[in-house]
Protein backbone atom coordinates (compact mmCIF):
# COMPACT_ATOMS: atom_id res chain seq x y z
CA UNK A 1 0.00 0.00 0.00
CA UNK A 2 1.41 3.53 -1.08
CA UNK A 3 1.21 6.06 1.41
CA UNK A 4 1.06 9.51 1.20
CA UNK A 5 3.85 11.96 3.24
CA UNK A 6 1.98 15.05 4.08
CA UNK A 7 3.58 18.23 5.46
CA UNK A 8 2.31 17.45 8.61
CA UNK A 9 4.08 14.16 8.95
CA UNK A 10 6.95 15.84 7.54
CA UNK A 11 7.20 18.18 10.08
CA UNK A 12 7.01 15.04 12.63
CA UNK A 13 9.39 13.80 10.98
CA UNK A 14 12.16 17.31 11.25
CA UNK A 15 11.12 17.69 14.92
CA UNK A 16 12.13 13.61 15.58
CA UNK A 17 15.67 14.60 13.95
CA UNK A 18 16.18 17.57 15.86
CA UNK A 19 15.03 16.29 19.00
CA UNK A 20 17.28 12.91 18.56
CA UNK A 21 20.05 15.41 18.09
CA UNK A 22 19.33 17.35 20.75
CA UNK A 23 19.56 13.72 22.91
CA UNK A 24 22.59 12.74 21.05
CA UNK A 25 24.45 16.14 21.67
CA UNK A 26 23.45 16.27 25.41
CA UNK A 27 25.51 12.73 25.89
CA UNK A 28 28.29 14.10 24.63
CA UNK A 29 28.36 16.89 26.37
CA UNK A 30 27.68 14.72 29.56
CA UNK A 31 24.68 16.67 30.27
CA UNK A 32 22.94 13.71 31.94
CA UNK A 33 19.66 15.36 33.10
CA UNK A 34 19.02 17.25 29.99
CA UNK A 35 20.08 13.99 27.91
CA UNK A 36 17.79 11.85 29.78
CA UNK A 37 15.25 14.32 29.55
CA UNK A 38 15.38 14.16 25.60
CA UNK A 39 14.92 10.28 25.40
CA UNK A 40 11.21 10.94 26.21
CA UNK A 41 10.80 13.42 23.22
CA UNK A 42 12.57 11.26 21.31
CA UNK A 43 11.10 8.26 21.41
CA UNK A 44 7.67 9.65 21.89
CA UNK A 45 7.67 11.33 18.50
CA UNK A 46 9.53 8.35 17.11
CA UNK A 47 6.61 5.85 18.39
CA UNK A 48 4.03 8.46 16.97
CA UNK A 49 5.90 8.42 13.74
CA UNK A 50 5.34 4.91 13.40
CA UNK A 51 2.13 4.26 14.46
CA UNK A 52 0.57 7.30 11.59
CA UNK A 53 2.89 5.16 9.18
CA UNK A 54 1.50 1.81 10.52
CA UNK A 55 -0.08 1.31 7.21
CA UNK A 56 2.46 0.79 5.01
CA UNK A 57 4.27 -2.36 5.65
CA UNK A 58 7.44 -0.48 4.57
CA UNK A 59 7.15 2.41 6.54
CA UNK A 60 5.89 0.51 9.42
CA UNK A 61 9.51 -1.76 9.33
CA UNK A 62 11.72 1.07 9.31
CA UNK A 63 10.24 3.23 11.83
CA UNK A 64 10.22 0.23 14.35
CA UNK A 65 14.07 0.03 13.29
CA UNK A 66 14.19 3.31 13.87
CA UNK A 67 12.45 3.01 17.23
CA UNK A 68 14.64 0.08 18.94
CA UNK A 69 17.88 2.25 17.35
CA UNK A 70 16.48 5.03 19.99
CA UNK A 71 15.68 2.57 22.51
CA UNK A 72 19.60 0.65 21.95
CA UNK A 73 20.80 4.19 21.96
CA UNK A 74 19.12 5.60 24.82
CA UNK A 75 19.90 2.26 27.23
CA UNK A 76 23.49 2.85 26.31
CA UNK A 77 23.49 6.13 27.31
CA UNK A 78 22.16 5.67 30.45
CA UNK A 79 24.51 2.92 31.11
CA UNK A 80 27.45 5.20 30.48
CA UNK A 81 26.02 8.32 32.58
CA UNK A 82 24.82 6.10 36.13
CA UNK A 83 25.95 2.54 35.69
CA UNK A 84 29.75 2.44 34.39
CA UNK A 85 29.10 1.52 30.73
CA UNK A 86 27.55 -1.79 31.70
CA UNK A 87 23.90 -1.88 30.26
CA UNK A 88 25.64 -2.28 26.27
CA UNK A 89 24.20 -5.55 25.96
CA UNK A 90 20.97 -4.89 26.76
CA UNK A 91 21.73 -2.29 23.68
CA UNK A 92 22.40 -4.87 21.83
CA UNK A 93 19.69 -6.72 22.18
CA UNK A 94 17.39 -3.88 20.67
CA UNK A 95 20.34 -3.12 17.92
CA UNK A 96 19.53 -6.08 16.84
CA UNK A 97 15.94 -6.02 16.82
CA UNK A 98 16.46 -3.18 14.54
CA UNK A 99 18.61 -5.01 12.34
CA UNK A 100 16.51 -8.33 12.41
CA UNK A 101 13.20 -5.55 10.82
CA UNK A 102 15.27 -4.42 8.10
CA UNK A 103 16.67 -7.94 7.50
CA UNK A 104 13.38 -8.95 6.91
CA UNK A 105 12.12 -6.39 4.78
CA UNK A 106 15.23 -6.53 2.40
CA UNK A 107 15.48 -10.12 1.89
CA UNK A 108 12.27 -11.07 2.44
CA UNK A 109 9.67 -8.39 2.06
CA UNK A 110 10.67 -5.95 -1.05
CA UNK A 111 11.44 -9.19 -3.11
CA UNK A 112 7.79 -10.05 -2.84
CA UNK A 113 6.82 -6.34 -3.28
CA UNK A 114 9.37 -6.00 -6.73
CA UNK A 115 8.14 -9.81 -7.59
CA UNK A 116 3.84 -9.17 -7.55
CA UNK A 117 4.84 -5.49 -9.00
CA UNK A 118 6.01 -7.09 -11.88
CA UNK A 119 3.77 -9.59 -12.02
CA UNK A 120 0.40 -7.26 -12.40
CA UNK A 121 -0.38 -5.89 -16.06
CA UNK A 122 0.08 -2.10 -16.69
CA UNK A 123 -2.58 -0.04 -16.57
CA UNK A 124 -3.60 0.35 -20.42
CA UNK A 125 -5.25 3.94 -21.08
CA UNK A 126 -9.39 3.83 -22.15
CA UNK A 127 -9.92 4.04 -25.55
Amino acid sequence: MAIVITKEIRKFENMHILMWLLKDTCWVLNYKAMGMFMVVPTLSLAFYLTWRMRTSRTELLHNLAVCSWIVANSIWMTGEFFFEDSLRHFAFIFFLIGLLLIFYYYVFHLPKKIKKQKAEPAISPLP
